[in-house]
């Protein structure tokens, strides 16, 4: 009988997981179109489909690797919370690859710099702040010093991820960039919030069951897609 504290078939069970995701979430035009839509782009033409399912792409092509390699490195009872830390990863691969210059056509930078608040509302970054110092907080008075790292090193994910969407280089219609940036920032602030939630509270009584049911509720808000782009569009 397979025991599943064993590393090697939490790897493969993890593995084979993220293989299941990337089957079933791989992108393709319809995708592209969906998700633009979802965040303010109204009727997107072939070339903004296109940037968008690239834009899938590069983020969903890393999970069978990272789900085989980092949930097994951390303990049973931070599995969600390693999902989670997981897809921020992927999330942190997409932006480092969007970091380099295009090779195809690209659009002049905005004259008006962009700034945080451009692409991410103040009440967003101000819940993401409350659960990183509550998760941090609640497992150092707990002495819980490898989900403290776990936990600080997704908020240091959640950051750079949220850095490098508001400074890599501006591609296609100005209203499909502004889309994406804004996309790429709130999921991984959400993704964040939610790893920090279960990663930091992961005590089995009921006070650490509504801290992370209120962390779940906030990663929802945060990555609910907009209607509307923001003004600077």
């Amino acid at each position: 009988m397979l025991q599943l504290d064993n590393l090697f078939w939490i790897a493969v069970i993890m593995g084979l997981f993220g293989l299941a995701i990337l089957i079933v979430l791989w992108p393709g035009k319809k995708h592209g179109k969906r998700l633009l839509k979802r965040w303010g782009v109204a009727e997107p033409d072939a070339g903004e489909v296109e940037l968008a399912v690239r834009y899938l792409k590069r983020r969903r092509l890393w999970y069978p690797w990272l789900f085989l390699a980092i949930p097994p490195l951390l303990e049973n009872e931070t599995l969600a919370g390693s999902i989670f830390a997981t897809l921020l990863l992927g999330g942190l691969i997409a932006e480092l690859l969007a970091q380099r210059p295009s090779r195809g056509p690209r659009r002049e930078a905005v004259l008006a710099p962009r700034t945080l608040r451009g692409i991410v509302p103040i009440w967003v970054l101000v819940v993401s702040g409350l659960a990183a110092a509550g998760s941090v907080a609640h497992l150092a008075l707990t002495a819980r010093w490898k989900l403290l790292a776990v936990a600080a090193g997704a908020v240091v994910i959640c950051a750079v991820i949220t850095a490098l969407a508001l400074r890599r280089p501006a591609v296609g219609a100005p209203r499909v960039d502004l889309a994406l940036r804004c996309r790429s920032a709130r999921v991984a602030i959400g993704l964040g919030i939610a790893a920090c939630t279960v990663i930091g509270w992961p005590a089995g009584n009921f006070g650490s069951f509504l801290v992370v049911v209120a962390g779940l509720a906030a990663f929802l808000a945060v990555t609910a897609p907009v209607k509307r782009l923001p003004a600077a569009a």
